[in-house]
């Protein structure tokens, strides 16, 4: 299952024709494409499925949609020129997210893991972090973790975040406000009949981070559930 080239001239030209008269002209076209995109999204769902427990029901629902929230942009434009989703593990027990943007040009990116997450949530990964950072640093530093995704990413601090010293020997990683990680695929990846079984093992290459993050999450510093109850 692949993105068809079909999809991917649609995209390109509504890159270049960012615009309702065009898109209302070309919506059959639009349409064919959404199809496209949303075989993709129910394979990579069913392919993620057998390994993870997943609770986003369709591979629709995990599509974002391709109308341009404008009201507080400066852009205007009405479209985003690209199909994009995630799956969401199902929690309290399983935390991190899957995401995909698919686009034309190479800006194709398959991955995942915790975008902004909450006041509480960042702090008691960073408590975590703090007391035994060991776990988090021996995934992200495997070697086949750097094959696949190069390295971490993310939203930084400047500073140390409030309670931790700058001179703290994880400081490092307790700057991080978000952290996430992607691996980039080509168009020629995307159009090949091979794409869906490649993402989703991208998409397994994150477990191993989830694990550790799920740990911080869901126990204290005493290695205590904290969702016992919430299960």
């Amino acid at each position: 299952m692949n993105i068809s080239p079909s999809n991917f001239s649609f995209l390109k030209a509504l890159s270049e024709n960012n615009n309702r008269e065009w898109f209302t002209a070309n919506k059959k076209t639009y349409e064919q494409a959404h199809e496209n995109a949303i075989s993709v999204a129910d394979a990579l769902l069913a392919g993620l499925s057998e390994h993870d427990q997943i609770t986003t029901p369709t591979g629709k629902k995990s599509l974002m949609r391709i109308y341009r929230d404008v009201r507080f942009s400066k852009d205007k434009s009405p479209y985003n020129p690209r199909w994009a989703g995630s799956f969401n593990r199902s929690k309290p027990a399983l935390r991190g997210g899957y995401y995909f943007h698919i686009q034309p040009g190479g800006n194709t990116v398959v991955g995942g893991g915790f975008y902004q997450p909450n006041a509480d949530d960042i702090k008691l990964i960073r408590d975590h972090i703090a007391m035994d950072d060991e776990p988090l640093k021996k995934v992200i530093s495997d070697p086949k973790f750097i094959k696949t995704f190069g390295g971490l990413q993310g939203e930084q601090l400047k500073t140390a975040p409030k309670g931790f010293e700058k001179d703290h020997p994880s400081i490092d990683l307790l700057r991080y406000k978000s952290m996430y990680v992607f691996k980039s695929f080509s168009d020629k990846e995307v159009t090949s009949p091979d794409f869906v079984e490649n993402a989703v093992a991208t998409f397994l290459a994150l477990r191993p981070f989830f694990d550790v993050m799920t740990d911080y999450l869901t126990t204290d510093l005493n290695g205590i559930s904290l969702i016992e109850n919430q299960a």
